[in-house]
């Protein structure tokens, strides 16, 4: 029996550990056992409690508690926490996810300890060093003794960085999440009556990313863009507690006038509402992922994406925080080059990864 330490903090690693967590108790009871620890990095309960409660994920057996504050006091509580229940609970695997502040102070406070880090989603690279998501996951491969790669670009980017050791394509975990939960949403259809709004009528967007919301200029751009475009379609724009303090005191909250405001969703609220848009326009590298899913035409409001292969495959346009450029990307959307292919794999992800662990454990 090998056991697991699982570290979680933000939405997007809810998603990804159901998987998992998943696999652990229908397939390998019997050789894993799992402890589950959240940081508290969403601490709001329509940004955690609701995904633990809808996802069937364990309930957490420690919560941290840390949020808010700059990046380096945030990550310092973390691996200070974090490090006590390590020597407490003594895991042979760290599990990490993604690229949150959580991720890197778990695979630091494990590394320190010489315990043994698992990565998911290995190899993933923005090429943009002004990211925090970017340092963190840089950080996170080097110290990972597992590369838990969704896609052979991953593994690339892995192989020209030296990286090729404990490397494995195993496939993307959210994209066994999405087949998993896609029937069950589509029984919630009556979402969208409550939000006014009909199937393939109108648009959703998202807003969370650091570089947009704490840059004036780009978060001003976002918002003028989702205007601009709220003047041909309905908008409903499920708006995280950070970024709407955030438009607050820039002044922008007058120019949202037009645009659905609504709090944070959970999941399946999320599902149905991103299967049934007609764009989805986000800066969240999960949306980004689930609109391609679920074969959503999505606009990322970046300048580049750690998903290169929703964008080749035509179901991605990059428009940046330029208001002109998605009004414009929504609006020629019917006219996208979109091409029907599956880079991340088989829905199999999660059952592959813990196969990997108990061989090298």
């Amino acid at each position: 029996m090998i056991k697991i330490a699982t570290v979680v903090g933000a939405r997007p690693q809810f998603i990804k550990a159901a998987a998992v967590s998943r696999a652990i108790s229908d397939k390998f009871a019997d050789q894993v056992s799992e402890v589950l620890i959240h940081t508290g990095q969403h601490y709001d309960e329509k940004m955690s409690q609701v995904f633990f409660d809808e996802l069937g994920i364990p309930m957490p057996k420690y919560n941290l508690e840390i949020s808010g504050g700059l990046h380096g006091a945030m990550t310092g509580r973390m691996l200070e926490a974090l490090e006590k229940v390590l020597l407490t609970e003594k895991p042979d695997w760290v599990l990490i996810y993604g690229d949150t502040n959580s991720t890197l102070a778990a695979a630091l406070a494990a590394a320190k300890l010489h315990i043994r880090v698992a990565h998911v989603e290995a190899g993933l690279r923005s090429f943009n060093m002004r990211m925090p998501e970017e340092v963190n996951r840089i950080v996170a491969d080097r110290l990972s003794l597992l590369l838990l790669c969704p896609t052979e670009e991953a593994v690339i980017n892995l192989s020209k960085e030296g990286l090729t050791k404990g490397v494995h394509l195993v496939g993307d975990v959210m994209y066994d999440v999405s087949l998993h939960f896609a029937d069950i949403a589509s029984q919630r259809m009556d979402i969208l009556e409550g939000h006014g709004v009909a199937s393939k009528n109108y648009v959703l967007a998202t807003c969370h990313r650091a570089e947009n919301t704490d840059d004036p200029k780009n978060l001003a751009g976002i918002v003028y863009g989702l205007a601009g475009i709220a003047k041909a379609r309905p908008v409903i724009f499920p708006i995280h507690p950070r970024t709407k303090a955030k438009i607050e005191e820039y002044g922008l909250l007058d120019a949202l006038g037009g645009v659905s405001m609504i709090e944070p969703v959970s999941y399946l609220e999320m599902v149905v509402l991103e299967k049934n848009a007609e764009v989805i326009v986000t800066d969240s590298g999960g949306v980004q992922k689930e609109a391609f899913f679920y074969r959503v035409p999505c606009v990322t409001t970046r300048e580049e994406t750690e998903w290169v292969e929703t964008v080749s495959a035509g179901w991605n346009i990059l428009s940046g925080s330029d208001a002109t450029r998605m009004i414009d990307a929504v609006e020629q959307h019917t006219r996208w080059m979109k091409l029907d292919v599956k880079p991340y794999g088989h829905g199999d992800a999660a059952e592959r990864i813990i196969d990997i662990l108990i061989s090298s454990s």
